[in-house]
């Protein structure tokens, strides 16, 4: 059976919206469930390694056959060592361990406005610095209500902060989060790396870096973990929603959305995930949703709708994603 394109768009632009959104509320959800920040980064590594190590050994496996000499890490990695070393650090590592760690000090509210709304910001900001790319007048206004936005939403946290308030750590790491992610993007787009491959070499650095050294210090006692005193329906939801889900399952459906709607009709559908995350955050979590929350999220998600409607370049698979 073969559905239509139209069907395969509009069903990849509701999986990845859906599963973008769930990525906010539930890592939030998880902070209060056992599991430590890293217990879920090593989580969501195992879980995307599961499906996309063996595929890129897949992959690689025809010119393997011919005697060529590809990929990295052991045959793990199907790029070279340099592009994975520097998409690796940002995009497989450190996105992850600093996303984890903020749901653990600020509420998923604010990761809707700080996580996926500033990745516009720090993408245009970085590609301006490292690839000398030109920002159009239109998209400098979107930034600047992006801008505003954060400010909204991290300036009251920071004012909390004299108060003994530690929720401006979360927003603080959320948004440095988002310039890591940034910054994975850029150089997938210097090198110009294939969006799955570059997905794979990530999650083969992450894999071969991040899980034996943290397994080895939490082995010696020198790091906490509660891997062993939670149910291991836990681990595996964690494993299969952060893992297969945010990693995988969105990777390929935020790239047959781009397929059908286009770059700029698609970056425009997901600017609806940081309002639906809020709330969601609402709905599912009983949190408060104050005047600042919602202006900081009403200027961003403008921001992003504003700043994309004449966009000049295809957006990639690494610039927006959880």
């Amino acid at each position: 059976m073969r559905f239509s394109s139209k069907t395969v768009g509009l069903a990849s632009a509701v999986i990845t919206v859906f599963i973008w959104t769930g990525f906010i509320v539930i890592a939030r959800a998880s902070a209060s469930r056992g599991l430590l920040p890293l217990d879920i980064a090593l989580a969501r590594i195992l879980g995307a390694s599961a499906v996309l190590l063996p595929w890129a050994w897949w992959m690689m496996r025809p010119a393997r056959q011919a005697g060529q000499v590809v990929g990295s890490l052991g045959g793990l990695s199907p790029l070279p060592l340099g592009p994975t070393l520097q998409a690796g650090v940002l995009g497989g590592l450190l996105y992850a361990v600093l996303a984890y760690n903020g749901f653990f000090f600020a509420p998923a509210s604010h990761a809707s406005v700080l996580l996926p709304g500033s990745l516009p910001l720090w993408t245009t900001l970085l590609a301006w610095l490292v690839l000398r790319e030109k920002v159009s007048s239109a998209r400098a206004v979107g930034l600047g209500l992006i801008v505003l936005g954060d400010v909204l939403v991290g300036g009251a946290s920071l004012l909390l902060a004299f108060e003994g308030g530690e929720v401006w750590k979360g927003d603080l790491m959320f948004m440095t989060a988002a310039c890591c992610w940034a910054g994975y993007s850029v150089t997938v787009r210097r090198h110009g790396l294939d969006a799955v491959r570059a997905t794979m070499a990530i999650t083969a650095f992450a894999f071969v870096t991040f899980v034996p050294v943290y397994l080895t210090l939490v082995g010696l006692g020198a790091v906490p973990s509660h891997w062993m005193q939670v149910p291991w329906t836990e681990i595996v939801f964690q494993a299969v929603f952060q893992g297969v889900g945010s990693v995988v399952i969105s990777g390929i459906t935020f790239t047959q959305m781009v397929r059908h709607f286009g770059p700029v009709r698609s970056t425009m559908i997901t600017a609806l995930v940081p309002g639906l995350s809020a709330l969601g955050a609402v709905w599912f979590l009983g949190e408060p949703l104050h005047w600042h929350l919602l202006a900081g999220l009403a200027l961003v998600t403008g921001g992003i709708l504003f700043g994309v409607r004449q966009a000049p370049k295809p957006a990639t698979l690494a610039e927006v994603k959880p």
